[in-house]
């Protein structure tokens, strides 16, 4: 299967490491002209010298609308933006806590990158799309959004679910526009400075345990999740939308 996107515009947001480089990497990597953003300037950085000339970036909160419907608006241009990849996301630092003890800040903020996020950048590519008639929107939620979150973090688990619905309505919504809408949903990848952190706490015990527990005995990597990606952004996967496929090496 040969996956290219000449003449394509994909938006990848969360873009300054992890599972963002390498899914703006791959889409630099095949044709695609990339559009990168994070809060993180000095990542971003970095990822705009591996992808070379064909990625551009920006410094966005996409939390705030302003930001993100002016981030899009600047990358669509006078044409629209085919490919949308809501990645942007995580636990803001905080750690697995009772329940009694989280502030309402804590519970609001991993809603504001996990779903809000993704429902502006959405919300701000979907009129482009519609008038072109066509648009891939790929979210990357967590097996944490189908499951529970490995650290205990209530509202992690919960904005991950919450934007796999997000997923299945906007599916609905845009599908009779030719626009599809998907989920990917990793499984433990040492991605980011944060999962490093939760791989070290587990110890060698719980490291191997966690890694027995994977069907194919490994941990995956960030770019085993782009692979992902791109086929939902593909052309082969024109009828494929409302989907989860959980990218984990089997559970």
């Amino acid at each position: 299967m040969n996956i290219a996107f000449e003449g394509k515009r994909a938006i990848v947001t969360g873009a300054a490491h992890g599972f963002g480089r390498a899914i703006a990497q791959a889409f630099a990597a095949r044709g695609a002209r990339v559009f990168a953003c994070d809060i993180n300037g000095v990542g971003l950085a970095e990822t705009k010298s591996l992808c070379g000339a064909a990625c551009e970036t920006a410094t966005v909160d996409i939390s705030s609308r302003p930001e993100v419907k002016a981030f899009v608006a600047a990358a669509a241009g006078d044409s629209a933006i085919d490919i949308l990849v809501n990645n942007a996301g995580g636990v803001l630092g905080q750690v697995g806590r009772p329940l009694e003890e989280i502030t309402p800040d804590e519970w609001q903020g991993i809603f504001n990158v996990n779903v809000t996020g993704t429902f502006y950048c959405s919300q701000a590519v979907a009129p482009g799309m519609k008038q072109a008639r066509r648009g891939r929107i790929v979210n990357i939620s967590s097996g944490a959004g189908l499951g529970i979150s490995l650290t205990g973090i209530q509202a992690y688990a919960s904005a991950k679910a919450a934007q796999i619905g997000l997923t299945r309505q906007l599916a609905h919504e845009l599908g009779p526009w030719g626009i599809t809408v998907n989920n990917v949903a990793p499984g433990f990848v040492r991605s980011n400075p944060t999962t490093e952190r939760q791989w070290d706490s587990y110890g060698a015990e719980g490291q191997r345990r966690l890694v027995e527990g994977i069907a194919l005995k490994r941990l995956g990597s960030p770019e085993d999740i782009a692979h992902a990606v791109l086929f939902f952004a593909s052309d082969q996967a024109g009828w494929i939308t409302g989907q989860v496929l959980s990218v984990d090496g089997g559970k």
